[in-house]
C-alpha cells in the first residue's frame, strides 16, 4: 500500500525529521514495482528543486530517497545521475524471450569425450588445438562448433554429465604447497645464527635404508653440527633437530632450508616460532641458497663417514661419535676459506679467497664485532677457547681417526654376525 501522503513534505527540515525518526508521513515505496519507485524518486528530486541545492541538501535528499525507495545509495546515484541529465527515469532492461541459447550440442560433449579418449586427455589449450587442426587441415566438420571454443569453456564441458557419463577419468592424490616459510635466501647482514640444514642418506643395502645425517651449517661463520637419527619421520627428526639447535653457541635467528617435507612443516614452524627465528626455504633454479650445506655434506660428512651402508639400529652410536669427536673437531680445529667479494675489470662481481682469512668458525666468531652480543646466556668466548685449547689440531683429528675406526669395526663386526 502507499499513501500518497510524501506529499506533506515540502521543507528540508521535515525532511531531516524525518530522516531523525520523527516520520510525519505514512507511506514507504519500498515494496512497490520499479516504474513506482522511479516515479516517486522523480517526483521528490523536482519538488525539492535537487539541481539547486547545496552539496550537504543535496546528500541530504540522497538520503530521503534510499530511505523509501529501499534501493542502495550507489543505485540511487546512479539514478539521480540520470534524472540531472533530463533523461526519464525507466527499466531499459527484459528478460530474453527463449533463455539463453546453447551452442554446443549432446554430440559435441561426446565427440570431446571421444577425443581425449584417443589422446588421454591432453590439457585444454591442446586439445582445442587438435579439434581445430582436425576442422582446418583434415576437413572433419564434425568439429566445426568444437573448434570454435576457448579453453576455459572446454572445461566446463568436462565436467558436465554427458561427459562423463562417457569418460572418467581418476588420478592420484597431487601433493600441495605449503604457506610455510619464505622463499628467498637467508641474509645474515654480518650476525651469527642463521642456520642452513640439509639431509645426508648413508646408502641403502638390499632395498634396506641407511641412517639420515643432518648437517647444519651457519652462514657467517661456518659453524657446524652433525647429527645422526635412524629414519627422517617426524617422531625421530624433531628432537634431533631440536638438540642441533640448541647445541649452537649462539641464538638462532634464522633457520634455512631445501623444500623436502622433513624441514617445510606445521611442527618445525612451531619449534622455530618459540626461537623466534625466521624461516626461509630454497627458491627454484637457485643452486646457491642451500649451497653451503651442500658443500659441507662432501667436504665433512662423505669425508669423514664414507659413502657405505650404515644400518639404521646403529644411529645412536653414529650420533654420539658426531657430538664427541666430530663437531669438536671441525669446529675447533679444521680451518675453512672465507670468501670476499670483490669486482673484476669488467664490473661483475667474484669472489675470492685470501689467506688472511683462513680461520676455524671459532676464529671466525672470535672475530666478529661484538660476537658476545649474539652468544647465549651462560656461553663465553674464553670458555670456548678453553675448550679448544685442551688439545692441538693434530691431537683433535687423531682421536677422532682412532675413534672412528674403532667404530667402523665395530659396526662391521656386528653386521656381519647379524647377516
Amino acid at each position: 500500500m502507499i499513501d500518497m501522503n510524501e506529499t506533506k513534505l515540502a521543507t528540508l527540515e521535515q525532511v531531516r525529521i524525518f530522516l531523525a525518526g520523527t516520520a510525519e508521513v505514512g507511506f514507504c515505496v519500498a515494496n512497490a514495482g520499479g516504474d513506482e519507485r522511479y516515479r516517486h524518486i522523480s517526483g521528490v528530486l523536482a519538488r525539492f528543486g535537487y539541481k539547486r541545492l547545496k552539496k550537504a541538501d543535496k546528500g541530504l535528499m540522497l538520503r530521503y530517497v534510499e530511505r523509501t525507495t529501499g534501493y542502495s545509495r550507489q543505485q540511487i546515484t546512479r539514478l539521480v545521475k540520470c534524472w540531472c541529465e533530463g533523461r526519464a527515469l525507466r527499466k531499459n532492461y527484459r528478460a530474453p524471450a527463449q533463455g539463453w541459447a546453447r551452442k554446443f550440442t549432446d554430440l559435441d560433449v561426446a565427440l570431446l569425450a571421444e577425443t581425449d579418449a584417443l589422446h588421454d586427455t591432453l590439457s585444454g589449450p591442446a586439445t582445442v588445438h587438435l579439434m581445430r587442426r582436425a576442422l582446418e587441415s583434415y576437413g572433419d566438420t564434425r568439429y566445426a562448433r568444437l573448434a570454435t571454443i576457448s579453453v576455459g569453456h572446454l572445461y566446463n564441458l568436462r565436467k558436465a554429465r554427458g561427459y562423463l557419463m562417457r569418460r572418467q577419468v581418476f588420478s592420484k592424490t597431487r601433493a600441495t604447497g605449503l604457506p610455510i616459510g619464505v622463499r628467498r635466501a637467508p641474509t645474515p647482514d654480518g650476525r651469527p645464527g642463521f642456520i642452513r640444514i640439509d639431509s645426508v642418506h648413508q646408502g641403502d643395502q638390499d632395498g634396506v635404508k641407511g641412517v639420515y645425517h643432518i648437517n647444519a651449517v651457519d652462514c657467517l661463520t661456518q659453524w657446524e653440527l652433525v647429527a645422526t637419527c635412524e629414519k627422517i619421520s617426524e617422531a625421530y627428526l624433531l628432537p634431533v633437530i631440536e638438540a642441533l639447535l640448541e647445541a649452537f653457541p649462539f641464538r638462532i635467528l634464522g633457520f634455512h632450508a631445501d623444500n623436502g617435507s622433513e624441514y617445510i612443516n606445521h611442527k618445525v614452524a612451531k619449534m622455530l616460532d618459540k626461537l623466534a627465528a625466521e624461516f626461509t626455504k630454497s627458491r627454484p633454479r637457485h643452486s646457491n641458497d642451500n649451497g653451503l650445506a651442500e658443500t659441507k655434506n662432501g667436504a665433512i660428512i662423505r669425508k669423514h663417514l664414507g659413502y657405505s651402508h650404515i644400518p639404521q639400529r646403529f644411529a645412536a652410536e653414529v650420533n654420539a661419535f658426531c657430538a664427541e669427536h666430530l663437531n669438536p673437531y671441525v669446529n675447533f680445529h679444521r680451518p675453512c676459506l672465507f670468501a670476499e667479494a670483490y669486482l673484476d675489470k669488467k664490473g661483475k662481481t667474484g669472489k675470492r679467497y685470501p689467506l688472511d682469512a683462513v680461520m676455524t668458525p671459532l676464529e671466525k666468531l672470535a672475530s666478529l664485532p661484538n660476537a658476545g652480543d649474539f652468544l647465549k646466556p651462560g656461553v663465553t668466548l674464553d670458555a670456548l677457547r678453553e675448550q679448544a685449547r685442551a688439545m692441538s689440531d693434530n691431537e683433535a683429528v687423531a682421536r677422532l681417526n682412532t675413534a672412528r675406526n674403532r667404530l667402523f669395526q665395530s659396526i662391521s663386526k656386528r653386521s656381519r654376525k647379524a647377516a
